[in-house]
């Protein structure tokens, strides 16, 4: 039976690993979830038959409840609150780990062995942390809590102060297991750096928020699988938290920031005087103008932002696109690594809308290909695109890497108004002469766009 089990928890290790390595590509991505799934599936049904369980009622009764709540949110949420839902399962994966580990404390009879007491407390603390952090990270994202930082005097000296006191009281729980206030202290210090930890970081960085927190919350399951001697939750645990480390510092390379900067500054929003801007003007434009000039293009690239999930516009988008490449135009779509608020954000927008993978390209791969582009068509994005990232040292943008939508012949920006993007920071490409500024929402300019184009 142990044989069998071992053989189980290894296949189950295998279809992990697998369904990692397919997330890694929007074509496998699907593929990838259901291996995943299959994995996860077998990790159950192994454990709780190792674990020869006597009564299922609590175990069904929650496999329906969250069955129930899983099917619902899948089928009622929006693409533009997908970020919201993605820290919120960090959170609760968190809060799992964390509650686990109280639980298991609470069993256990007799003094635990020192491996399994600190697996307690690093899994109560990061399982905590990355509890109320997401709850607040949701909170910025869903615009009940202001986007921009948060801040108050001498918050770093009080966060390290509160990390300090953790170690000591963490220390000592570990020297006397028996000290369940300790336990309890460390789990009141880790909400509320949880809180600490978020608040001080604004819109602009919450794709590297987001990532950070998964990271955190595949930690916490690994230090609670230890708890457990559980080998699969540990193996599940790494996977996740290496996987979102290493995102972590794609999306830092991205931005051009450490995360260092991101965790213990308050970047996100813009600190500059934008007064000057105000004396600028734009040119609003018509789509009569905008088809007149896709029309006569050779080669286009479309920028996606945001705004594009906002007002549900990819489908209308790629019909454009198809029109356009049936008139022999060379089209393709340029994805920043950060556009929309959460990693991959575009990506999975535009797999809705069944955008051939052949036509998304990474900035790295088509950023030196603006400057021979005749239009660039920007739909709803503004960070991704502003300028002074490259020169205004005092922009929060400022070392961004951003897409060179000012280096092609002309620009097409289809936006609501000229309000600024998650930073603050007041958008350079808006006042270009080449510019072409269409305001309103982006689904209704774009299907005026293709009625002229079939007419």
């Amino acid at each position: 039976m142990n044989i069998i089990i071992a053989l189980a928890y290894l296949l189950s290790s295998i279809l992990f690993i697998l369904g990692l390595k397919n997330l890694g590509s929007p074509k496998t991505a699907r593929r990838g979830n259901q291996l995943a799934m299959s994995a996860m599936l077998i990790a159950i049904i192994v454990t709780l038959t190792k674990n020869e369980i006597l009564d299922f009622t609590y175990i069904i009764a929650g496999l329906i409840i969250g069955s129930a709540i899983g099917v619902i949110i899948a089928r009622k949420i929006q693409m533009t609150a997908m970020p919201q839902m993605v820290a919120l399962f960090n959170g609760l994966g968190g809060g799992a780990s964390a509650l686990v580990a109280l639980a298991e404390y609470n069993r256990l009879t007799g003094e635990p062995r020192i491996d399994v007491i600190i697996s307690m407390v690093v899994s109560l603390f990061i399982g905590a942390v990355t509890f109320t952090g997401s709850l607040v990270a949701f909170g910025k994202l869903q615009g009940l809590i202001r986007s921009a930082p948060v801040v108050f005097k001498a918050q770093r000296f009080f966060n390290i102060s509160l990390f300090i006191l953790f170690l000591i009281i963490g220390i000592i729980v570990i020297i006397n297991p028996a000290n369940s206030t300790g336990l309890l202290t460390i789990l009141a210090i880790a909400l509320i750096l949880g809180v600490l930890f978020v608040m001080p970081i604004g819109g602009a960085d919450m794709p590297v928020v987001i990532s950070t927190l998964n990271s955190c919350s595949g930690l916490a399951a690994a230090a609670t699988g230890f708890v457990l001697s559980n080998n699969i939750l540990i193996i599940c645990g790494a996977l996740v938290g290496a996987s979102g480390f290493i995102l972590t510092r794609i999306m830092c390379k991205a931005m051009n920031r450490s995360i260092t900067n991101i965790v213990f500054g308050s970047a996100g929003t813009a600190t500059t005087n934008n007064s000057n801007n105000d004396k600028r003007k734009v040119v609003s434009y018509t789509e009569e103008d905008a088809s007149i000039m896709l029309e006569s293009a050779q080669t286009v690239i479309i920028i996606p932002g945001y705004g594009l999930a906002v007002a549900q516009a990819q489908f209308a988008l790629q019909e454009l696109v198809t029109i356009l490449i049936n008139k022999s135009i060379n089209v393709r779509y340029a994805i920043h690594p950060v556009a929309g608020r959460m990693p991959g954000h575009m990506n999975v927008l535009l797999a809705e809308a069944n955008v051939s993978y052949d036509l998304l390209f990474d900035l790295g791969d088509i950023n030196d290909d603006f400057q021979n582009s005749d239009v660039v068509l920007v739909v709803g994005a503004n960070d991704v695109v502003n300028p002074s990232a490259r020169s205004d040292k005092d922009s929060p943008l400022y070392g961004m890497p951003i897409l060179n939508a000012d280096q092609a012949r002309s620009v097409i920006i289809c936006k609501r108004s000229l309000s600024p993007g998650y930073s603050g920071a007041d958008n350079d490409l808006f006042y270009l002469d080449k510019t072409q500024m269409i305001f309103g929402d982006a689904k209704e300019s774009i299907n005026a766009i293709i009625k002229l184009l079939k007419a």
